[in-house]
């Protein structure tokens, strides 16, 4: 018998890859943080002697969500400004809430929150764009979760930096300090094309193509920004993005609500990833993204949340779900987005959307073991015929009972072992307090 660190055994397992796949009384060893084999549980019992064994005889495991768009700090704002369009929302509520409390520690503990709410959730991996980057590593480091960091570059003066030269100065010192580290990564983070000038987005680009990390930037999000571009511009966001050169297989163009069959077809030819955020786009009202067009033109959909202050909350079973629904009514078709297609947006197609495919998103030999345990045996998830369906549009977040990342076991029967709930809780109220005064 190979002596190895952990062996988890589930009444189902679904690897995400091979496609369609669901295994029934099966385990995955892991040892040194990485998966090393997916195997029927009597033979995992007599191949493998485990320092930690865990049955999870009704659950499903499945590899870490990834949440492939938000703004991790705005958990403080959660709720400050509800039911309101996307600009008046942002120019009278949220611009000016941040310009009087942003800062190091506001980014930490927001930043800290919403790692704490991922984990417990299902999330093992996020992409983040905010000011004060170095505090949303510095959180999630301490919550042991996976994370795409942006750095963010606008044109705006904040508290963290006063034009773009000096955010891109500070996201490159960012970047190089965080070469190696095996669970944070980076990625550049242009806010819009409405608050980012064309010098400093072909400078994004450029350095983007030079160390080889991707870009992310909210694009296509409302009508309204359209219509300005045009006015501004004479051309679609789109259409200035890829005459800047920024049109590429590295770039992650958030919401995009408002598309044209040529514009779907010049992201299909630049092989560019969409990050689609369902729910913060219909409770902001900005408009509906065409999943199943992008997907039948061969684009990689991946899933986000946005940030916690217009969605409200960092819950990937509900993005799934709401994906799901809202694409068949988009598409008129009730084939569009299967559970199987909105699973995919929210692991593997994430992990491609990132440059990170070869490394977590699906349950395979060799790759980190990002796994999670959802508990099925709720009156709630009964029958079961197809736990990817259950999983898709009937189980929700609380449900995950056990998390790991690389193998580090952080959420434990519901309870988080890298971070202080309650303590995070009083954080949470001590910010309300502060802002409301």
């Amino acid at each position: 018998m190979q002596n190895i660190d952990t062996l988890v055994h589930a009444k189902w397992l679904i690897p995400i890859e091979p496609q369609a796949t669901v295994y029934e009384n099966y385990s995955i060893a892991i040892d040194k943080g990485r998966i090393l084999a997916l195997l029927p549980s009597e033979k995992a019992n007599s191949h493998y002697k485990a320092s930690e064994v865990h049955h999870f005889d009704k659950h499903a495991l499945l590899p870490g969500l990834i949440n492939t768009h938000g703004h991790a700090a705005m958990t403080l704002m959660r709720g400050l400004a509800d039911d309101l369009p996307l600009m008046t929302w942002l120019n009278e509520h949220i611009w000016p809430t941040e310009a009087k409390w942003v800062s190091n520690e506001f980014v930490y503990d927001g930043s800290l929150i919403a790692c704490a709410e991922m984990l417990r959730g299902g999330t093992t991996c996020f992409t983040d764009m905010y000011f004060f980057p170095e505090e949303v590593v510095r959180a999630a480091e301490q919550a042991q979760i996976r994370a795409s960091v942006g750095l963010i570059v606008i044109d705006f003066p904040s508290a963290y930096a006063q034009d773009a030269d000096e955010y891109l100065r500070k996201g490159l010192a960012l970047h190089n300090q965080l070469r190696g580290n095996p669970l944070i990564k980076t990625s550049f983070a242009p806010h819009a094309p409405y608050t980012v000038a064309d010098e400093a987005l072909q400078k994004v680009n450029t350095l983007a193509e030079e160390l080889d990390i991707p870009v992310q930037i909210h694009l296509h999000e409302t009508e309204d920004e359209i219509n300005q571009a045009v006015k501004e511009t004479g051309k679609r966001p789109i259409e200035r993005l890829e005459a800047l050169g920024l049109l590429s297989s590295r770039l992650i163009a958030v919401h995009m609500t408002q598309l044209t069959d040529k514009d779907i077809q010049t992201l299909a030819t630049y092989g560019v990833q969409v990050a689609h955020c369902p729910e913060s786009n219909l409770k902001l009202a900005s408009g509906f993204c065409p999943v199943q067009k992008l997907i039948d033109a061969g684009i990689n959909v991946a899933l986000g949340t946005d940030g916690a202050a217009s969605n409200n909350d960092l819950d990937m079973f509900s993005e799934m779900r709401t994906a799901a629904l809202l694409a068949k009514a988009v598409a008129k078709d009730a084939r569009a987005v299967s559970a199987e297609q909105a699973l995919r947006m929210a692991t593997i197609n994430g992990a491609k959307a990132l440059g990170l495919d070869k490394e977590i998103g699906s349950l395979e030999v060799g790759k980190a073991a990002d796994i999670i345990a959802v508990d099925l045996s709720a009156l709630e998830t009964q029958p079961m015929y197809n736990p990817v369906s259950q999983l898709v549009y009937v189980a929700n977040r609380q449900q995950v009972s056990d998390v790991w990342v690389a193998g580090k076991h952080v959420v434990k029967q519901h309870q988080l072992t890298t971070l202080d709930s309650e303590q995070l809780c009083k954080t949470a109220q001590q910010w309300q307090q502060k802002i409301n005064a």
